[in-house]
């Protein structure tokens, strides 16, 4: 008989790899105890990455939802683990030292047995101090490797980082295939090189189905000394998301290897669960794309659980790419045409830009410069014109070292815009700020709550926290849920509604305003004309004059408030969506002249 696996079941990563919401409290509450029942998982992921922040948006407390989550897996002596980003904790960009550290003792308060501490660059000064702080708040630190494919991302390479991460304290070695491109001999070799240098350490494999090498992962992962393998379950398995343990249980079974048995009564009862879930309301906001595996995506290696924001970026970017190519007097192109362009970008300025591993955020950064070249070559600018701020400081090293070297292109051009590489600690340029928080919630009253878990979701979350106690986020979801009802009828997992984008006709605007420029949503969400946190008095309307580099609108995404730049001075000559109403990245808000 072959030695022991056992199975981690991801019911937070198979609703983030499948649409926008996770369930609602009452309902985790529902399907933890038949998850129990199944009686084949010895750990169970329940939360962390963007599960709090997306408990925040629709005006739910992510600090009950945690508590009670994980108690019946608690009782039931099943470990439970969470998603961490490292020097970004739990959301998309740094964190202060302090609010780090309280991170652990809260979650560990709350029920989180396990950390998976993991950093888009895979750089271990991001890393190691979330060890520490983890051990110190009583959790198991489990260090990730972010998995990806190319020329620097070698075995050995992995093999080398693990021993650092060993070294610095981490109890556990997590495989983070992300986009599930790692190629199976490859990460088969990987385990086998931490499991010869560090047999006590147990190794953890997580790899999405998207391109369709996870199977064969996986059980190279059992050949070579894996010890805990991620799986999902129907019906919101295989697609973006992983694989469903009944296959992975069956091969594993088939292979001689000790696997736990599957109560299919209880599986049965959590796969109905889960899909009253879905037609409650998250149906909603899942994408059907990401119920499809495709091999697009081993060349330009993109993640599975951001094809859905993908995707509707595309739809959104799509008439905005169309109009400019018009105006030029260029062909239109497709949407197929244009997935396969986009892909194409990255896969072309992925090395240029030091070949970041493509996970959270620094995946959405490449798309994000990728699309955006698209964008400007249809207006015949050039490309790399317009890289956004958070995508900069990846360049320049704010966020971690890159793993590759930047090409010279690169290079010349954050010299051009006076832009300065970073050569320190990411951490030191955020220094402690939870005494701010502390302090404001005296002042209106807020209790900091057990184990200090209020203090550290507002300080790790600071406007979704102030949305989610004033009430505003509960509204603008309710808002968001009705416009979806009305558009799609009766939810379900495989169908889910276009967002119709208005389309413009470029000649009548040109023609009463010659110099018209429209203003595009840098972001999918919904739009905030008029922000309760800021002056009302100074949104714009039409026939008001706005300065270049100034605040047009606000668009509410998944990870928080992103602000509508004006790339120019000039008057509001039209604005073409109303308070409250969501938009694609890259549909028109207005026109200037």
């Amino acid at each position: 008989m072959k030695r022991e696996i056992k199975f981690s079941l991801l019911y937070r990563d198979m609703w983030q790899s499948s649409g926008k919401y996770q369930p609602r409290v009452d309902q985790l509450k529902q399907i933890a105890p038949v998850i129990v029942e199944m009686n084949c998982f010895a750990r169970v992921e329940t939360n962390g990455g963007a599960f709090e922040q997306v408990n925040l948006l629709y005006g739910e407390n992510p600090n009950l939802a945690v508590r009670e989550f994980t108690a019946p897996f608690n009782k039931a002596g099943i470990q439970t683990h969470m998603l961490d980003r490292g020097l970004n904790g739990l959301r998309m960009n740094p964190v202060p030292a302090d609010v780090r550290k309280l991170m652990y003792k809260v979650k560990r308060a709350q029920g989180v047995d396990i950390t998976r501490i993991f950093d888009g660059l895979n750089d271990a000064r991001n890393i190691i101090p979330s060890i520490r702080y983890a051990k110190e708040g009583g959790m198991i630190p489990q260090a990730s490797l972010c998995i990806t494919y190319s020329p620097i991302h070698t075995v050995d390479y992995y093999v080398n980082l693990a021993d650092q991460l060993v070294e610095a304290g981490a109890e556990e070695i997590a495989l983070k295939d992300m986009a599930g491109i790692g190629r199976p001999h490859s990460n088969g070799q990987i385990i086998k090189g931490i499991k010869t240098r560090h047999p006590d350490i147990p190794v953890q494999y997580h790899g999405h189905s998207g391109p369709g090498f996870s199977v064969a992962s996986m059980l190279e992962a059992a050949a070579n000394g894996v010890d805990y393998i991620d799986v999902a379950m129907e019906p919101l398995s295989w697609g973006m998301v992983h694989p469903d343990v009944i296959t992975i249980q069956a091969m594993l079974k088939d292979a001689g290897y000790l696997v736990p048995e599957i109560n299919m009564e209880a599986y049965m009862e959590a796969r109905r669960l889960t899909q009253t879930f879905i037609d409650d309301f998250l149906g909603y906001f899942i994408d059907p794309s990401n119920k499809i595996m495709t091999s697009l995506l081993v060349g330009c290696g993109l993640p599975g659980g951001m094809m859905g924001s993908m995707m509707a970026d595309l739809k959104g970017m799509h008439n905005a790419i169309n109009l400019a190519l018009t105006q030029k007097g260029k062909k239109e192109v497709s949407l197929n045409n244009l997935v396969v362009q986009l892909f194409n970008e990255v896969e072309s300025i992925w090395p240029m830009l030091g070949y970041p591993p493509l996970v959270t955020p620094f995946s959405q950064y490449v798309k994000n410069i990728a699309l955006m070249n698209i964008f400007a070559e249809a207006k015949d600018e050039p490309r790399f014109s317009m890289i956004d701020k958070d995508s900069w400081n990846m360049i320049l090293g704010r966020t971690g070292k890159l793993p590759g070297k930047l090409a010279p292109e690169i290079i010349e051009l954050a010299k051009a815009n006076n832009l300065e590489f970073y050569e320190g600690n990411p951490q030191d340029s955020f220094p402690d700020d939870l005494d701010r928080f502390r302090k404001e919630m005296a002042e209106n009253g807020w209790d900091e709550g057990p184990d200090q878990e209020e203090l550290f979701e507002f300080a790790m979350h600071e406007r979704q926290y102030r949305d989610m106690k004033s009430g505003a986020a509960k509204n603008r979801f309710n808002q968001e849920l009705e416009q979806a009802k009305e558009k799609a009828g009766t939810p379900i997992i495989i169908k889910r509604p276009v967002v119709e984008i208005p389309m413009f006709n470029f000649e009548e605007i040109s023609a009463e305003y010659p110099h018209a420029k429209p203003i595009h949503a840098p972001c999918k969400g919904q739009v905030i004309w008029q922000y309760d946190m800021m002056d009302a008095s100074t949104a714009p309307f039409e026939g008001s004059t706005i300065e270049k580099g100034a605040n047009v609108c606000y668009v509410q995404s998944i990870y928080g408030i992103e602000p509508v730049i004006a790339g120019y001075g000039g008057t509001i000559v039209g604005t073409y969506v109303k308070q409250g109403d969501q938009v694609e990245k890259g549909q028109i808000l207005a026109f200037i002249s």
